[in-house]
């Protein structure tokens, strides 16, 4: 008896795509999904049709199956949204995030003698997923968990550095800029001078910008599976402008390995 179609179309979006030996429709999901993120969590149908090139019946099947699996939402505007069945998942995958930072941490505490850190970004905040202590009496501690403001701390810096001019401003509107200290910056302009200088070192510093007396130093992850950062931070007397360039290509190799090491299948 002759298959529709739909089921011959469906039978070989199952099959493994060729030479990578993935499923093709298990792909194609995962590529839905990133371009939904990318694209601020809510879109349309054409709009996935236009971005990733498939056909628009092939996405509505796509679709169906993940909002029966509660990865996706239908609106009431038909549009489509990640599903909050996603944030379980997106919980779970920063904490591994984490360990597998913690090692790489610990040697830049053994390296600068100062603590480090892991952030990643998180819609409009930062969220700090992995700390180790300096071994100092007198030493810097952000708890893991913790949510801040961008505009405020050199991993956010770090973090937002490429990200278009017209992006950051729209960010530091929802936020705002409040002043953690005297010398936080607090201006959408001030802040973008301050990306622009990241730009062009290579790293970010907040110099007793969230809490006075602190100094850090803070490098972005390259090609990160997510928007990551990674810093030191300590009393500004022992972390000087002085240290900075011995510190900087400290944290730019830690960096350039977790990189490795994150889009590796086996990254312990």
């Amino acid at each position: 008896m002759p298959t529709s179609s739909a089921s011959t179309t469906d039978a070989a979006s199952a099959k493994p795509t060729a030479g990578s030996g993935g499923v093709q429709s298990l792909e194609r999901a995962f590529d839905l999904l990133e371009r939904m993120a990318d694209a601020g969590g809510e879109v349309g149908l054409s709009e996935l049709s236009t971005a990733s090139g498939l056909p628009l019946p092939t996405i509505h099947r796509l679709m169906r199956t993940l909002v029966a699996c509660g990865y996706v939402r239908q609106q009431p505007n038909r549009r489509y949204a990640l599903g909050p069945r996603l944030i379980r998942l997106g919980e779970s995958a920063s904490r591994l995030l984490g360990t597998w930072a913690r090692p790489y941490l610990a040697r830049l505490v053994e390296e600068t003698g100062e603590t480090a850190n892991m952030a990643l970004l998180d819609g409009d905040e930062i969220v700090y997923v992995a700390q180790v202590p300096s071994k100092h009496s007198m030493r810097m501690f952000t708890e893991v968990g913790r949510r801040v403001l961008p505009h405020s701390t050199g991993v956010g810096k770090a973090l937002l550095a490429h990200t278009p001019a017209d992006e950051v401003r729209a960010l530091l509107a929802r936020t705002g800029m409040p002043a953690a200290t005297e010398k936080t910056i607090t201006t959408p302009e001030g802040f973008l001078e301050a990306l622009e200088q990241v730009r062009k070192l290579g790293y970010a510093v907040d110099d007793n910008e969230q809490e006075i007396g602190v100094r850090c130093l803070a490098v972005s992850v390259p090609n990160s599976p997510t928007a990551a950062a990674i810093s030191i931070s300590g009393p500004a007397g022992r972390v000087t402008e002085d240290l900075t360039a011995s510190i900087v290509p400290i944290l730019q190799n830690a960096a350039a390995e977790l990189s490795v090491a994150l889009q590796s299948q086996n990254p312990a």
